[in-house]
């Protein structure tokens, strides 16, 4: 199974890139995991999406030959981050490449929440209807102060967080037999 991991954060050393790493290292047996890079993404513009840039083409390409979508992301005033707004916004236009594709959803923060806000908006952003992302329900894995559960290197060191996280990519995997 491929599955790309698309995370709300551009910056170097994010709690939810380092998420979306753990992920990718300890289930790599399982399934092929692809952090993909929404730097390069220009802004979102109608003008310019029928010539549409390659970053955009590339970024559009590589979800669309995905099997699922790893969407893991922070919050920021209680909601999802622009660059992951500016992501959804190129993925819900012209071709539609999100249409069917399943979805699961992950995220965190350094407050007790655990971006949850941002994950129900997320949620509901993806039943839209330029995306019709089936979501995987009732799996919902919101990390916490999470700075205090990552040591130095980046990796995920909390054995309650790690053993949860097991369970829903089990679930999900499960889920999972149904679209691929």
């Amino acid at each position: 199974m491929k599955v790309v991991a698309i995370v709300g954060s551009i910056r170097n050393q994010s709690y939810n890139l380092q998420l979306a790493k753990h992920v990718q290292q300890r289930y790599a047996d399982q399934f092929e995991l692809e952090i993909l890079d929404l730097a390069p993404l220009p802004m979102y513009n109608q003008d310019t999406e029928l010539d549409t840039p390659q970053e955009v083409l590339d970024f559009k390409a590589k979800v669309k030959a995905a099997d699922a979508v790893l969407w893991v992301t922070p919050e920021y005033n209680s909601s999802i981050p622009g660059v992951l707004g500016n992501a959804i916004d190129w993925l819900s236009r012209v071709d539609k490449v999100m249409h069917g594709k399943p979805s699961i959803i992950m995220g965190s923060s350094m407050g007790i929440l655990g971006s949850v806000k941002a994950q129900m908006h997320l949620r509901d952003i993806l039943f839209a209807p330029g995306l019709n992302s089936p979501v995987l329900g009732g799996n919902e894995v919101y990390v916490g102060a999470v700075h205090e559960k990552f040591d130095a290197e980046g990796n995920l060191t909390d054995e309650s967080t790690i053993s949860f996280i097991d369970g829903v990519i089990s679930n999900f995997q499960e889920w999972m037999k149904q679209y691929v």
